[in-house]
């Protein structure tokens, strides 16, 4: 299925990028990309989003594991008539499975992503993280428009 694919690619550009932040830059080290508004930065992260329940590394494998084997039993399972849904499936799968990874390997995700916005520093992350967010914000979307009819599916249909 080609949403295994987006999930694949997900997967891979977050590993080789986390990859080269953890042997290019030292903890810490920064790169201004556009001033310091945007800037690569090496950072470690024990916890979730926002660092938060940081050192609960066996209760996100534990999420991620049911996660993941949802969106994978749902793949299989049905087939969507309209393309959104499994597509933003995919991207979280992919996402998913590449802050896994980390957790299990390293017990800490490596996060680069920084934006300043005046005095205010967003919380630092991920390829991974950006496609689990843009997977959930898809959705959504998805969900609205099945909510207002913006497209004729309103049944999943099993696949064989």
């Amino acid at each position: 299925m080609v949403y295994y694919l987006i999930a694949l690619i997900a997967f891979l550009i977050d590993q080789a990028t986390k990859y080269v932040i953890a042997t290019r830059l030292e903890l810490g080290e920064q790169i201004p990309v556009i001033g310091n508004f945007f800037l690569i930065t090496s950072h470690r992260n024990r916890g979730a989003a926002f660092g938060i329940l940081e050192g609960q590394q066996w209760f996100f494998i534990l999420v991620t594991i049911v996660v993941v084997a949802g969106i994978v039993w749902y793949l299989n399972k049905v087939k969507a008539t309209r393309k959104l849904l499994p597509t933003a499936l995919g991207l979280v799968l992919g996402g998913a499975v590449g802050n896994f990874l980390d957790r299990m390997l390293n017990g800490e995700v490596v996060d680069f992503l920084q934006f300043n916005f005046g005095s205010y520093t967003f919380p630092i992350f991920n390829v991974a993280d950006s496609c689990i967010v843009i997977g959930v914000a898809l959705i959504i979307l998805d969900s609205l428009r099945d909510m207002k009819g913006g497209e004729e599916i309103t049944e999943v249909k099993e696949t064989k």
